[in-house]
């Protein structure tokens, strides 16, 4: 590829596509050993083999830059964790959160830096933090009534709660790992059911409340 260090291939002049694909693909390579706040510009263009100035016909400025790697990462954590459909329910939950965990202990300091980091602090990175929880919110609901499970109001609210519930012991697991994979694991695939199950529960009591008439007292049994 063009202005890449190390490499052999014919020089070609890349379209903006292309060039903007190099250019996030580099970023991400850094993020490998750096968090996202030391990814600087000059090391991109440097490693890029192009000039600051160029760069910034690409991107408007470092920020655009950044939050262009939070998208891309984004994407990629969604793909990398997609269910297997061809496992039973409960496989396929497994099944994506163990994909998760390697994904972000391959990714520990990116990882920790986005979601705790300066990053987090920001309108735009937010933005794309919740489109991703979001994203993760739905793809779980989809698969819940192959459990039995209606996607009612108050499941849909538990299972948000799941996502931010297995977001934050992912950080702290990272920064200090209390507990073993395994048992990590074990942890958020568990938290899902019991959360679930609690919202289906509320919603068969309250339907069962509005079953008494509003001039009869409740008996106790």
């Amino acid at each position: 590829m063009e202005g890449v260090k190390g490499t052999d291939t014919k020089r070609r002049r890349l379209g903006p596509a292309e060039r903007r694909a190099q250019l996030i693909d580099l970023g991400m390579r850094m993020l490998a050993d750096r968090p996202l706040d030391q990814i600087s510009v000059e090391d991109i263009a440097d490693e890029a083999g192009v000039s600051r100035g160029l760069l910034f016909h690409y991107f408007s400025s470092k920020h655009e830059f950044h939050v262009e790697l939070v998208r891309h990462i984004s994407r990629d954590m969604l793909e990398c964790t997609a269910p297997d459909e061809t496992l039973e329910p409960f496989d396929m939950l497994r099944g994506t959160i163990v994909a998760y965990a390697d994904y972000v202990t391959e990714r520990r300091d990116t990882y920790v830096s986005m979601l705790r980091g300066t990053a987090s602090g920001d309108p735009e990175m937010r933005e794309v933090f919740e489109q991703t929880r979001t994203a993760m919110v739905e793809r779980t609901l989809r698969y819940l009534p192959d459990i039995g499970i209606d996607a009612g109001p108050a499941v849909r609210l538990a299972v948000r709660g799941w996502v931010a519930f297995v977001e934050d012991i992912t950080i702290a697991w990272l920064r200090e790992p209390a507990i073993d994979r395994d048992e990590f694991i074990e942890l958020a695939v568990g938290a899902l059911p019991a959360v679930t199950y609690a919202a289906v529960a509320l919603g068969e009591t309250a339907r069962a409340g509005s079953l008494v008439p509003k001039d009869e007292p409740t008996r106790l049994a």
